[in-house]
């Protein structure tokens, strides 16, 4: 069943109170908040690109509190094991059985810190758990639950002793952002309430994580009209075919774009997705999704540079104001 009218307006209502509460931890930074917020909803996952002490770890605390659920945080070391994500299955003597030890990773938000610096053998335990929201250890599956996000961050600036990323990790992750500095005036408040540690403890819960689980079936029967659907697909091609990239969008890219699209078009009071919408997102979706020849690398082109390109030269659709 399509979302209604009537659906649209309650979904964007309640997604403006999440990041409006949320915002109150991080101040002025209601658009990441926004995206962060979409990705949840859309039961993706979320890459920081940022510099230390920009509010990574309090964005993960606010929206926890904000939606009712747990969070976790687990710093990522070279010496970190796959067990000390997932967890560990345990000979219990007194009751003759094996007992499993649920890791860091069971959490409604779990914040992945500098996810760069683990191992491949490591990180590569996310990978089972991002797509399809499970682990399984010895042969037992155990489900994460709803919702589930993963909020990873790397500093984009110290590489000593870092890892890249593998592209088939990159691609787990919905979108990726940066949170950045504050405005001069935003500092000052944020300076102003130097004395509190933890600004999302005086956070009340907006919704429940059920809540949550709901809005995200909700935004998935949003409406899209197959020339939405092609043109996405298009998009994607056109990434694929550019003679600046190696690796282009991939058909897991193309779908990710079409379920935070619902998100965004219900967040904004829609039930219906435009073409705007795969713009305004495109670069948030697809840029680590891109892997760029090293000879136009080195001649200054950026992911950044490939998508807005892409979407000049490929023709959107006539948009449809209703369904």
């Amino acid at each position: 069943m399509t979302m209604t009218p009537e659906q649209a307006a309650w979904f964007q209502g309640t997604f403006n109170r999440l990041v409006e509460n949320v915002d109150l931890a991080l101040q002025g930074k209601s658009e990441v908040v926004s995206l962060v917020v979409a990705a949840m909803l859309a039961e993706g996952h979320v890459l920081l690109e940022d510099a230390p002490g920009t509010g990574k770890t309090s964005l993960a605390k606010a929206l926890a509190a904000t939606v009712q659920g747990t969070s976790s945080r687990i710093q990522f070391t070279p010496d970190l094991l796959p067990s000390d994500v997932t967890g560990v299955t345990i000979y219990d003597q007194q009751a003759h059985r094996f007992e499993f030890h649920k890791g860091p990773i069971f959490a409604s938000i779990v914040l992945a810190d500098e996810i760069n610096r683990a191992s491949p053998k490591t990180q590569s335990a996310l990978l089972e758990v991002m797509e399809e929201s499970r682990v399984t250890v010895d042969g037992v599956t155990h489900e994460a639950g709803r919702p589930f996000l993963v909020i990873a961050t790397q500093n984009p600036v110290e590489q000593a002793g870092t890892y890249k990323l593998p592209e088939a990790q990159l691609d787990r992750f919905l979108i990726k952002t940066s949170i950045g500095y504050p405005d001069l005036a935003v500092a000052e408040r944020i300076l102003a309430g130097a004395s509190q540690r933890n600004p999302s403890a005086g956070l009340t819960a907006v919704i429940t994580t059920s809540a949550v689980a709901d809005m995200a079936d909700l935004a998935a029967s949003v409406h899209v009209e197959p020339a939405v659907l092609r043109y996405t697909a298009e998009l994607a091609e056109a990434t694929r075919t550019d003679s600046a990239i190696r690796l282009g969008v991939s058909v897991r890219g193309a779908i990710a774009m079409i379920r935070i699209a619902k998100v965004w078009a219900a967040a904004h009071g829609r039930h219906y997705v435009l073409p705007d919408d795969v713009k305004a997102l495109a670069p948030a979706v697809w840029q680590h999704r891109l892997l760029l020849d090293p000879e136009a690398e080195f001649a200054g082109t950026t992911a950044e540079s490939v998508i807005g390109r892409v979407l000049e030269n490929v023709a959107a659709p006539q948009a449809r104001a209703a369904v």
